[in-house]
């Protein structure tokens, strides 16, 4: 990889955990567009690993409600499994310029949805049925492209929980879709022993970067710069689209 790539990738994983610390958005979706631009869509999505899962992990027992949040979305979250190995298959299938447009797309909703925030409820006799296909196709997104909050994030968001409860199922489903995806990417031999060592060194910028992300917070416009961030995913999402 040429020392650019590598300063870019660097740089982009730091950002990302800057990013999370001080608007919660999501880790691999905001580190996924500076790393593909730089080392590509498979190397990206094996280097994220890592630090997706340190980055989430602490929230997860932190936050409270681990073991009800689980018995409930059990259904989803063991659906993502086949749907990783579906959006896999394709990856392995489909040129990696495709996959890529795929991502930019998927980071264009997510940034479409966040700016939005829709406030809209499922009604309580399609949320238990819609939990096995909203985990699916999240597994597909996520074996595909590397991201793992679509259809995740807006599935939970119309359940209408509270913080705490929204915040932990989706960390959750993070969390399993990035260890299935590890173990996929594995067997696949996409996720080799030198990107494994990347992912782990990834780590340290990723929760440096959190760490500073979270006095930035307490210092400047959360709303302000969350809409630079989000402005700045949805330029890389056209480019993505574009490339």
């Amino acid at each position: 990889m040429e020392p650019f790539g590598l300063a870019i990738a660097a740089a982009g994983l730091f950002l990302a955990g800057i990013i999370k610390g001080a608007t919660g958005l999501g880790y691999a979706s905001c580190a996924l567009p500076f790393l593909v631009l730089s080392i590509g869509l498979k190397p990206a999505m094996a280097i994220v690993l890592a630090p997706a899962i340190a980055t989430n992990i602490t929230l997860v027992v932190t936050t409270g409600y681990l073991k009800e949040t689980a018995a409930r979305f059990y259904p989803m979250y063991l659906a993502m499994v086949p749907g990783i190995a579906a959006g896999l298959a394709m990856l392995l299938w489909v040129d990696q310029a495709v996959a890529t447009k795929v991502l930019g797309g998927v980071i264009l909703f997510y940034v479409a949805f966040a700016m939005a925030r829709p406030q809209f409820a499922l009604g309580a006799n399609l949320r238990q049925p819609l939990q096995a296909p909203a985990g699916f196709l999240n597994g597909i997104i996520t074996g595909l492209t590397g991201s793992q909050v679509v259809p995740l994030l807006p599935y939970v968001m119309s359940l209408q929980l509270d913080a705490d409860r929204t915040v932990q199922a989706i960390n959750i489903g993070v969390i399993v879709s990035t260890v299935v995806l590890s173990l996929g990417l594995y067997l696949s031999g996409i996720l080799t022993v030198t990107l494994a060592a990347g992912s782990l060194a990834a780590i340290v910028p990723a929760l440096i970067g959190t760490s500073i992300g979270v006095s930035v917070r307490r210092m400047i416009s959360v709303a302000r710069f969350r809409k630079v961030v989000l402005f700045t995913l949805l330029g890389i999402g056209v480019l993505m689209i574009l490339k």
